[in-house]
């Protein structure tokens, strides 16, 4: 993981400690050092003068960019779902082998460049993938399971584009 900082070193008054709020990091700056978890990071600091850091961390990691479909496993699978927050979040479970997931694919990214609110992730359930697979309860591919808020609210199974639009809106409206 890479931690992305900007200093700067404006005048500051105040003895006290400036704090500085990432959405999931909390970095605490003190007069004498930076504190991140596990981590310290020592300043040079005059009386009168802090350095300030503000962290990019919630950019560092797995993303997804907009209007594509990114894939997943079963290690950024629930990161990328709760950076999501409460957007929507579409997930094509499939294989590699299956005939109606490869007709669906190109229907599937068509569908992330047509809702730019939607996260589209694909899912291939394979033997490294199969703990994921099974805690979200797939029985057949492919799967498209609608989450909202890190739970699952509607699920497509089979080759039903038609359906796949209507749970997708569906959601999207609630």
């Amino acid at each position: 993981m890479a931690l992305n900082l900007s200093l700067s070193a404006p005048p500051i008054r105040s003895s006290q400690p400036v704090f500085y709020y990432s959405a999931k990091h909390p970095i605490a700056l003190s007069s004498d050092r930076v504190s991140y978890p596990k981590t310290a990071v020592s300043t040079t600091t005059t009386s009168s003068r802090v350095v300030r850091v503000r962290s990019s961390l919630d950019t560092v990691g797995p993303t997804v960019k907009v209007g594509q479909v990114t894939e997943v496993d079963k290690d950024t699978f629930w990161p990328l779902v709760k950076a999501a927050a409460d957007k929507t979040v579409v997930l094509d479970m499939y294989t590699q082998w299956c005939g109606p997931c490869k007709v669906m694919a190109p229907k599937f990214q068509e569908l992330s460049k047509k809702y730019l609110d939607v996260v589209f992730l694909k899912l291939d359930c394979n033997q490294e993938n199969k703990p994921l697979a099974k805690e979200l309860g797939i029985k057949v591919v492919p799967t498209f399971k609608i989450l909202k808020d890190n739970k699952v609210v509607k699920e497509v199974t089979g080759a039903k584009f038609d359906d796949l639009v209507l749970a997708i809106d569906i959601v999207r409206s609630s």
